[in-house]
C-alpha cells in the first residue's frame, strides 16, 4: 500500500507545480460555468422582461372593418400601424412578429351575431415572437369575452351561466422548486466538472509519460503495477473532487447575483443542500477517474488520449438530454444506474425535496461497482507490455 501513497504524492505534487495543469484542472470549471450561468440568465431574463414591457406596435389589415376592436386595442396600449401590402413577407422576414388581418366578411358576421373571423399572421418557429404573439392573442380573447358577456346581458341571460365550472389552481410549488427550471443543466455541469478536473492529470500521467519515456523506469520498481495504477487513479480522482468542490462553492457565491427574485424564484443552495449534492456526485469523480485512466492508458500518445477525451465529455450529456426531452419521476429502480441516478437526485435536492437515504445508497453503490470494475480493467492494462510500452 505504500506504493500507492508514494505514486499519489508524486503525481499530485508534480501537477500542482504545473500552473497550466492547475488552471485546467481546478480553476477552469469553477470560473467558466458560474460566469456562463449568470450571463445566460441575465440575458434571458432581461430580454424576456424587455419584450413583455415593450409597447405593442401591431400592423392591422382591414382596421376599418372592426372599429370597436381597434378602439379596445388602443385602450390597452397597443399602437396600431398602417396596413402593409404584403403582411406574410413581413412576418416571414422577421420585420414584424405578428400582424392582424380582419377580413371584409367580419362586419357581416359581427352584425349577425356569429363568430367573426380574425386572422393572426405569425411565425411560431421564431422564439423571439412568443411574447408578442401571446400578448396579442390574450387581448383578442379578452375583447371576445367582453363582447360575449354584453350580448348575454342584452338578451337577459346572466353571464354566470357561461361559467358552470370555477377552476382554482392550488399551487404547491415553492420558490426553490420553481428554480429548477433555471438549473436544468446543473447536473450536467457538475458531472462534466468531475471529468474535466482529472482529465489533464490522467492523460499526463499515462500517455504523456509514455511519450516522455518516463513511465518505464517507474514500472521496473519493485512495486506491484496495480499500486502504481491506483496511485495515478486516486490522484486523478482527487483533482476531480477538488474541481467539484470549487465549482459548488463558486455557484453558491454567484447565485445571489442572479436576477430571479422578481420571478418568484429562489436558487439559494444552503450548506445542507451543497453537502448532499457533493456526496451524490462524489462517486462520479472516482468513476470518471477510472474511465479516464483506462482510456489514457490505452492511448499510445498524448494526442490520441486527447481525442478519446473529446468523446468522454459527451457521456454526462446523455442523461441530461434524455430527461429534458422525456422527464421521468425518480424511482428506486433507477438509482443504481451511474450518471442517471445522480442527474435525478441533484434535481430533487435543488427542488428542496426530501430524498430517501436508500436512494443515495443505491446510487453510490451502483456507481462505485462500475468504478471498481473499471479499476480492475485498468490494472490489467498496466500488466500488458503492448499497452504500457509504446515501442512494443
Amino acid at each position: 500500500m505504500n506504493g500507492i501513497l508514494v505514486v499519489l504524492k508524486k503525481e499530485v505534487r508534480e501537477n500542482l507545480r504545473d500552473r497550466k495543469a492547475v488552471f485546467n484542472s481546478l480553476l477552469l470549471a469553477p470560473i467558466l460555468f458560474p460566469v456562463l450561468l449568470i450571463g445566460m440568465t441575465w440575458l434571458g431574463t432581461s430580454a424576456q422582461t424587455e419584450r413583455a414591457e415593450r409597447v405593442l406596435e401591431i400592423p392591422v389589415v382591414g382596421a376599418e372593418q372592426a372599429p370597436n376592436l381597434i378602439r379596445y386595442l388602443e385602450q390597452h396600449g397597443v399602437v396600431i400601424k398602417p396596413a402593409p401590402d404584403d403582411p406574410e413577407s413581413l412576418v416571414r422576414s422577421q420585420r414584424e412578429p405578428v400582424i392582424i388581418r380582419i377580413p371584409e366578411i367580419f362586419g357581416e358576421q359581427w352584425q349577425a351575431g356569429r363568430p367573426a373571423e380574425i386572422e393572426v399572421i405569425i411565425d411560431p418557429s421564431r422564439p423571439e415572437s412568443d411574447i408578442p404573439i401571446s400578448r396579442v392573442k390574450g387581448l383578442l380573447r379578452g375583447f371576445g369575452s367582453e363582447i360575449g358577456l354584453l350580448r348575454l346581458q342584452m338578451r337577459g341571460v346572466s353571464p354566470i351561466v357561461m361559467s358552470p365550472l370555477l377552476i382554482r389552481d392550488v399551487d404547491l410549488s415553492t420558490p426553490q422548486s420553481r428554480g429548477m427550471i433555471f438549473m436544468l443543466f446543473l447536473p450536467y455541469i457538475l458531472m462534466i466538472t468531475a471529468f474535466m478536473g482529472g482529465m489533464h492529470l490522467a492523460i499526463d500521467t499515462t500517455a504523456g509519460e509514455k511519450e516522455r519515456h518516463s513511465l518505464e523506469p517507474l514500472l521496473i520498481n519493485p512495486v506491484p503495477r496495480w499500486q502504481i495504477m491506483m496511485g495515478k487513479l486516486l490522484a486523478t480522482a482527487i483533482f476531480g473532487m477538488a474541481s467539484l468542490v470549487l465549482t459548488l462553492i463558486a455557484f453558491r457565491i454567484t447565485l445571489p447575483y442572479l436576477p430571479l427574485a422578481a420571478l418568484g424564484v429562489d436558487l439559494g443552495l444552503g450548506a445542507v443542500a451543497m453537502v448532499s449534492i457533493l456526496l451524490v456526485v462524489a462517486p462520479i469523480a472516482l468513476m470518471a477517474a477510472a474511465l479516464l485512466t483506462v482510456l489514457a492508458t490505452y492511448a499510445k500518445s498524448f494526442r490520441e488520449a486527447q481525442s478519446y477525451m473529446g468523446l468522454v465529455i459527451l457521456i454526462p450529456m446523455v442523461p441530461t438530454l434524455m430527461f429534458m426531452s422525456n422527464p421521468v419521476k425518480p424511482e428506486a429502480s433507477m438509482m443504481p444506474i451511474p450518471l442517471f441516478s445522480q442527474n435525478l437526485l441533484i434535481g430533487e435536492l435543488v427542488r428542496g425535496e426530501v430524498v430517501p437515504v436508500q436512494w443515495l445508497l443505491y446510487s453510490a453503490a451502483g456507481t462505485l461497482i462500475f468504478a471498481f470494475a473499471l479499476m480492475a480493467f485498468a490494472a490489467t492494462l498496466f500488466n500488458r507490455p503492448r499497452v504500457m510500452f509504446s515501442d512494443s
